[in-house]
């Protein structure tokens, strides 16, 4: 994990030329509270809508926001909806000077139609489409065929998204393919639900979703033994060096030519929205690559690009930084959440530099007990990290006596950290956390209880930052739960914990 963490921090600008159905998808949103009169149906009130780069877009989207350049070819009308698409792609930083703008063919719309009942929970109820799915002539193929070729000249990677809707022939896409690797590039497919993969032979990656495998296999894939059979004819008819059948939840499986299989797990996610998954996957599949990784590192990063998308609703791009998120969180729940002040400074530094709010707070946490998680998650719930910074032994002892702490310094902090609202625990030494207050210089400094005074609040307000108290749980503290081992010893009497 850690290894993983730094390859993709260690990423630069990579290049990719991408080829694909550029759709322009457009969302209505509005209120669902009553039914029609006319049929039982829902009424769409009309509050918004938007449009939003959809197909191929969704992936040079993703490259660009994972840190790489993208050229997209592809092919547009000469519409209204046409300036529109080349509009919203450009602004995502991509390169449209390639795309194809054909007077007969018109761009591809997909409209979705999103109900609010009582303004929440936002629903799609249906979806339109408009397009034309002909296949393209031979000179508009001859036309794809000479952009990509120019493009290839500053890629690594040729990425193929198909759609089926015409764009990728059967006798054209092999030129595509044969283009790229005389041009030295490797070549990453997203197939179609099509039956028959063989316009793809030549390829260096497939990355069909199980659904698509069953298609273009014919074999039913219900368990890990079909599994590695579908992988292994995609292979037998593309004749391409790996294939990696994506999985929902379940992760991906990976089969590289003349190896056995790998499972590479997911991380579980509540899924809010499907939408765009295979195009996060495609975008991080395509910028690992073209950086040089392996296939199991670029399935790795690939699981989690997707398993993030999932969590959102549409087609939301996902950012470099999220990735490496991902990997912090990871690496913290495996122990490696308390650090000594230096570093954490350096860890602080670069979440802030990604625009995460960093929250602190700070105590004694001796005998850990339901109040103080209840106030941790509350404090978590403020920024996107928090940091739990407690008084060492020594300290402890000044402030509350020699018969303090209970539990020593060490053990403190590590129960701390298996907590999962935090993210970092640190260990002062000072009677105040003000030094620590002025090296971190956190977003939110968090106290709880109902003192005027906060410790510290002087030095965060004049750099800018804002401090807040939290309630505490009536009836809970260390002290009291002390009280009552030495009274009777039964720390939960009257505690209701």
């Amino acid at each position: 994990m850690q290894e993983l963490a730094e390859l993709i921090k260690g990423f630069g600008s990579p290049q990719v030329t991408l080829v694909g159905d550029f759709m322009l998808d457009r969302y209505v949103y509005g209120d669902t509270d009553r039914l029609s009169q006319e049929a039982p149906v829902p009424v769409l009130k009309v509050v918004r809508s938007e449009s939003r780069t959809g197909g191929a877009g969704n992936v040079a989207a993703g490259i660009v926001s994972l840190g790489g350049r993208v050229s997209c070819i592809g092919l547009l009308g000469t519409d209204a909806r046409a300036a529109e698409l080349a509009g919203l792609l450009s602004g995502n930083g991509a390169d449209i000077s390639s795309l194809l703008h054909l007077p007969d063919r018109p761009t591809t719309v997909k409209t979705r139609y999103i109900g609010l009942a009582q303004h929440k929970n936002a629903q799609q109820m249906i979806r339109v489409d408009e397009e034309v799915v002909e296949n393209i002539s031979d000179v508009t193929q001859q036309s794809l065929i000479a952009a990509v070729i120019e493009k290839l000249a500053d890629s690594s990677v040729l990425s193929l998204q198909d759609h089926n809707k015409g764009l990728f022939t059967d006798d054209g896409t092999p030129k595509l393919i044969a283009a790229a690797k005389k041009a030295g590039a490797k070549i990453v497919v997203d197939p179609a639900l099509i039956d028959d993969y063989g316009r793809y032979r030549g390829a260096t990656l497939l990355t069909p979703n199980r659904f698509e495998a069953a298609r273009a296999t014919g074999i039913q894939i219900s368990d890990a033994a079909s599994l590695s059979e579908a992988a292994q004819s995609i292979l037998d008819t593309t004749k391409a060096e790996a294939v990696m059948i994506t999985l929902d939840r379940e992760g991906i499986f990976l089969l590289r030519r003349g190896q056995d299989g790998e499972r590479i797990l997911a991380k579980p996610r509540s899924v809010y929205d499907g939408t765009g998954a295979g195009d996060a996957v495609l975008a991080m599949l395509s910028v690992a690559i073209a950086e040089g990784c392996d296939f199991a590192d670029s399935a790795a990063l690939a699981n989690i690009a997707g398993g993030l998308e999932v969590e959102r609703f549409g087609v939301v791009p996902i950012r470099r930084d999220e990735i490496i998120n991902e990997f912090r969180r990871a690496i913290g729940l495996r122990g490696r959440k308390v650090l000594a002040r230096k570093p954490l400074a350096d860890e602080l530094a670069e979440r802030k530099a990604n625009g995460e709010v960093v929250v602190f707070t700070n105590g004694c946490f001796d005998l850990l007990h339901l109040g103080h998680v209840g106030y941790l998650r509350q404090a978590r719930e403020l920024g996107s990290c928090l940091v739990v910074a407690i008084n060492s032994d020594q300290s402890v002892h000044r402030l509350k006596g020699t018969s303090r702490p209970i539990i020593g310094q060490t053990e403190r902090a590590e129960m701390l950290g298996a907590l999962e609202c935090v993210d970092y625990v640190t260990i002062f030494d000072e009677d105040t956390p003000i030094p620590l207050l002025e090296l971190l210089r956190p977003d939110l400094l968090i106290k709880g209880g109902t003192t005027p005074v906060v410790v510290g609040q002087d030095v965060v307000e004049a750099y800018g930052g804002e401090v807040r108290t939290l309630d505490l749980v009536d009836g809970l503290s260390t002290t009291k739960i002390i009280d009552r081992i030495v009274a009777n010893g039964d720390p939960n009497e009257g505690a209701g914990i």
